[in-house]
């Protein structure tokens, strides 16, 4: 018996990998986030699989079902949205099963941020501009956030930052960015990034606040900020430049 964590992906049923997908459908028990992954990634489980909404549960509700089916001798897929990777609340599960001698495996998903750039119709990594990208959000009533790893900190590097979790603190992010990047910095918004409702707002960081508070936004949404999201300064990639020798390219007269 092994319990395989899968990521879902970001919300559109289809961006689930091949994997993912194939394990769904040979595993007669799945457990799944109902409040944020979409219900017709169900439709790839067998007929009469026993389906296990986690919203409401415990996590010792959520163990105790591995630990019936393990006893059972079913292998159970475990759905968690996005990528299992970040905020998936999946190393405490790993630790139990680990501690009850039960076999896992992990499958990577779609993140949510990859779904939101693809919103977006954007590149976050552009020559000469911005070459890195910081995945953080802010402190929550579920889990403070470390000391070193602040707004501040991250913005004094000139990254990219894609900020999730964050809606709800929009003015705070704000506050704490515009002195490192200034208020004419780009912003983009991207919620519920690949579901039906997946709405985008763009603006600045002198702007944005005053666009939400006309149609607000409560809460799955991510915050990207920085000067990579500029439509101008920057220069093309010198992978593609016909100057530029590369092993997969035959010299002039070779």
């Amino acid at each position: 018996m092994t319990v395989h964590f899968i990521g879902a992906g970001p919300g559109a049923a289809d961006l689930i990998t091949v994997r993912g997908r194939d394990l769904l459908a040979r595993c007669p028990v799945c457990l799944y986030a109902g409040s944020i992954v979409p219900a017709g990634l169900l439709d790839h489980c067998p007929q009469g699989a026993r389906l296990v909404d986690t919203a409401p549960l415990s996590l010792d509700e959520i163990e105790a079902e591995y630990v019936a089916a393990h006893e059972a001798g079913l292998d159970v897929a475990r759905l968690h949205s996005g990528d299992l990777s970040i905020w998936s609340a999946v190393a405490e599960q790993m630790r139990r099963l680990k501690a009850r001698g039960i076999a896992y495996t992990l499958t990577p998903g779609v993140p949510a941020f990859a779904a939101a750039a693809s919103a977006l119709g954007r590149e976050l990594t552009l020559p000469g501009l911005a070459q890195s990208l910081v995945l953080t959000r802010v402190s929550g009533r579920a889990s403070p956030m470390p000391g070193g790893e602040t707004l501040a900190a991250f913005g004094a590097s000139g990254a990219t930052l894609a900020i999730h979790l964050a809606i709800h603190a929009l003015g705070r992010v704000v506050a704490e960015l515009t002195p490192l990047y200034g208020p004419d910095c780009p912003v983009a918004i991207v919620a519920n990034a690949s579901w039906p409702r997946e709405r985008i707002v763009i603006g600045t960081l002198a702007t944005i606040e005053a666009q939400l508070a006309r149609e607000p936004i409560e809460r799955t949404a991510i915050i990207f900020a920085g000067p990579g999201l500029s439509d101008a300064g920057h220069r093309e990639s010198a992978l593609y430049d016909a100057a530029y020798q590369r092993r997969f390219r035959g010299r002039e007269g070779a």
